[in-house]
């Protein structure tokens, strides 16, 4: 078969996700750019892909899929190397939960509400949006004390292997520390400070940091 092609664009937390997951399984891709925030808007022939004009997309043969947590479940799944998900019931089901809690929690909070309201929009030269950040601290910390509550002891989240809820965490925690407004927040969960230190210094993380 093909080798599958990803597309998206480099800026996007969950492309560099799907990409972490090709990374950590050894798979070469093919990229295709898609800059949903570009001027004259998602291109149309894009929709056909991916209806909700959302990033990113995954195409392998015949098969077409969009949601980040099932491309790299189906990434996992379809080729060789190692298992990113856990056999045994019980941690995959946390596995799936930190997927969930990052994505219905932490996405917005962290990555919208502190880090591109502190950090990108002043640079854009906007003002930030004091309610929004306001908004976002305690739905932070909240996902940042699930996530240490919820690690099992040993390097990763869910104890000695590399699991799915690590490359879905390290994107979205990689942005938000970007505000320093991040740095003392996360620094009060000192269960997540070495496993940070070891998957920011992962290739298949460092080998994917966008440029902007």
């Amino acid at each position: 078969m093909t080798k599958p092609v990803l597309y998206g664009a480099d800026y996007s937390v969950y492309v560099r996700i799907a990409r972490m997951a090709l990374a950590e399984k050894e798979v070469a891709c093919e990229r295709v750019p898609v800059d949903v925030f570009a001027s004259e808007g998602v291109p149309s022939w894009y929709r056909n892909l991916h209806p909700f004009g959302r990033i990113p997309a995954l195409l392998h043969g015949d098969l077409c899929l969009y949601e980040t947590g099932a491309i790299t479940r189906y990434i996992d799944e379809a080729f060789d190397g190692p298992a990113l998900q856990p056999a045994e019931p019980a941690a995959r089901g946390v596995m799936n939960q930190i997927i969930a809690l990052l994505d219905a929690y932490g996405y917005r909070a962290m990555v919208w509400g502190i880090a591109v309201e502190t950090v990108d929009r002043p640079k854009e030269g906007t003002d930030p949006n004091p309610a929004v950040i306001e908004q976002a601290i305690p739905v932070a910390r909240t996902v940042l004390a699930e996530l240490e509550r919820l690690k099992r002891p040993g390097a990763w989240l869910l104890g000695d292997r590399l699991t799915l809820a690590d490359l879905h965490a390290a994107p979205i925690i990689g942005y938000f520390l970007k505000a320093p407004l991040a740095a003392p927040m996360f620094a009060a969960h000192p269960g997540l400070e070495d496993w940070w230190q070891r998957i920011s210094a992962r290739p298949s993380f460092v080998t994917t940091q966008s440029a902007g």
